[in-house]
C-alpha cells in the first residue's frame, strides 16, 4: 500500500482514546509513531478491561503499527530524551488537559526552541478558552452536554449516550485531520504550529441539521428512538423474524416500496402522499408497512427490498457483523502477533488508496517494548539504556531485559 505520509514521525504523548485514534490513523498512512508513555504504567488504557492474558484490548484496538517508549516524564534523564526526541519529530501529539506540557517544562517557547518547525496537535475536553477550559472532559460527559445524549434514546425525556465513545473517536479523526492540513500548509506558507480540537467543540459539530434546527428555529430535537428524526419511513421494522433497518429516502423509492409490501393503494393515500406527509403519519405508516413485513422473515425481506434499490439491513451485534462475507472481502481483520507470540485479530483501518486497504504491519506494542531501539537510535549505548532502567527512569521490554540478562551472565 501506498504510504503517504511516509518519513513523518509524530512523538505521542497521549493516552486514553481520543489522541491515540488521531494517531492510529496516521500510522496507518506511513508516519512513525514513537508513543512515549509514562513509567507508572504507562497509558491509562493499558489498565481498562476488556483482558485478554493480561493484555488490555481496550488498549489494543487503537494502538497499533507504533512504538512504545517509556520514560520518566519528570526526571532530568526522561525530559533530556524526550526534548530529542521531540528536536527530530514532525509532529507532536497531546490530550492533556491545558497546562500540562508546562508543567513538563515544554512551553511553546521551549518547543519552539527545540523544533522550529514543529506541528502540535492537541485534543483537550472543553478547548482552549473559556470558563471550562481547565475542566477534565470525558466522552459521556461530553455527550451530555453538546446535547446529542438529548436526541439519543428512546423518546422524549430519555436521553441515552451512544453505545460506543464516538465523541472521542471523531475528535481523533479531527485532530488527525488537522495535522495532516498542517503538514501540508508547508506548501503554500500557512503552516500553522498548532493544531487543536476538544471533545466539545467535535461533538457539536456532530449536531448537523439538528444543531442548525437549534440555532435557526430555536426548537430542540428531542429522541425519535430508531427512527430518523425528519425522514419516513426510516428506521427499525419488525419482520416476522427479526427486525430490520429500512430507510426510504425518495418519493420514487416510496413507490417502488409499496409495490414490494403489496400496499400500491399506500401512493395516493393523502397521508403519505409527501415525505412530510409520512413523517407527520410516522404512526399509521410504520403500522401499515409492518402490517406487510410481518408475514414473512428477514431474511427474505432484507434481499428483497435491497434489490429494489432501496437501503436496507439486517441488525447484528459485532461478533455477527465482523464474521459477515463483506467484512472479509474488505479484509477489514488482520491478524498479527503480539512480541510474546500470542496472535492479535485487529480491525485494520478504515482507509484504502488506489483500492489497496491500509494494513496493520506491527501488533500494538507492550509498554516499553522499543525504549532501547529509539535510545540507541538517539546515540546512547546498550550500557547507557540498563543504567538508566535500573535507576527506573526508562522501562524497556522484555527482550532487551533478556538480552542483557544474557549479557550479564557470559
Amino acid at each position: 500500500m501506498l504510504k503517504p505520509l511516509r518519513g513523518i514521525t509524530v512523538i505521542d504523548l497521549s493516552r486514553a482514546l481520543a489522541g491515540p485514534y488521531c494517531t492510529a490513523l496516521l500510522a496507518d498512512m506511513g508516519a512513525r509513531i514513537i508513543k512515549v508513555e509514562s513509567v507508572n504504567g504507562g497509558d491509562t488504557a493499558r489498565q481498562w478491561p476488556p483482558f485478554q492474558d493480561g493484555h488490555s484490548l481496550y488498549f489494543e484496538s487503537v494502538n497499533r503499527n507504533k512504538a512504545s517508549v517509556c520514560l520518566d516524564f519528570y526526571s532530568t534523564e526522561g525530559r533530556d530524551i524526550l526534548a530529542g526526541l521531540i528536536a527530530d519529530a514532525d509532529v507532536l501529539v497531546e490530550n492533556f488537559k491545558p497546562g500540562t506540557l508546562d508543567k513538563m517544562g515544554f512551553t511553546a517557547a521551549r518547543l519552539e526552541e527545540l523544533n522550529p518547525g514543529l506541528v502540535l496537535g492537541s485534543v483537550s475536553g472543553f478547548g482552549n478558552t473559556g470558563p471550562l477550559k481547565d475542566d477534565a472532559g470525558l466522552d459521556q460527559v461530553i455527550q451530555g452536554m453538546s446535547g446529542l445524549m438529548s436526541v439519543t434514546g428512546p423518546g422524549p425525556g430519555k436521553a441515552y449516550r451512544v453505545g460506543l465513545p464516538i465523541v472521542d473517536i471523531t475528535s481523533g479523526m479531527v485532530c488527525a485531520f488537522g495535522i495532516v492540513s498542517a503538514l501540508l500548509g508547508a506548501r503554500n506558507g500557512e503552516r500553522p504550529g498548532r493544531v487543536s480540537t476538544s471533545l466539545l467543540e467535535t461533538a457539536l459539530n456532530l449536531s448537523a441539521f439538528q444543531g442548525q434546527k437549534a440555532l435557526s428555529l430555536g426548537e430542540a430535537a428531542t429522541p425519535q428512538g430508531n427512527n430518523h428524526p425528519v425522514i419516513a419511513p426510516y428506521g427499525t421494522f419488525a419482520t416476522a423474524t427479526e427486525s430490520i433497518n429500512i430507510a426510504v429516502g425518495s418519493d420514487k423509492q416510496w413507490r417502488a416500496f409499496c409495490g414490494l409490501l403489496g400496499a400500491a393503494s399506500a401512493v395516493d393515500d393523502p397521508r403519505f402522499a409527501t415525505g412530510a406527509d409520512r413523517s407527520a403519519n410516522r404512526d399509521q405508516l410504520t403500522e401499515l408497512i409492518e402490517s406487510s413485513l410481518v408475514t414473512r422473515p428477514a431474511s427474505e425481506w432484507v434481499p428483497q427490498i435491497s434489490q429494489a434499490g432501496i437501503p436496507c439491513g439486517p441488525i447484528y451485534n459485532y461478533t455477527q457483523a465482523l464474521a459477515t462475507e463483506q467484512v472479509a472481502a474488505l479484509k477489514l481483520v488482520q491478524r498479527r502477533h503480539r512480541q510474546d507470540g500470542s496472535e492479535l485479530p485487529l480491525l485494520r483501518g478504515p482507509l484504502s488508496l488506489d483500492g489497496e486497504a491500509s494494513e496493520i504491519h506491527a501488533a500494538p506494542p507492550l509498554l516499553g517494548e522499543h525504549t532501547a531501539e529509539v535510545l540507541m537510535e538517539l546515540g546512547m549505548t546498550h550500557d547507557d539504556v540498563s543504567r538508566l532502567e535500573r535507576e527506573g527512569r526508562v522501562v524497556c521490554g522484555p527482550a532487551f531485559r533478556a538480552s542483557a540478562e544474557a549479557g550479564a551472565r557470559s
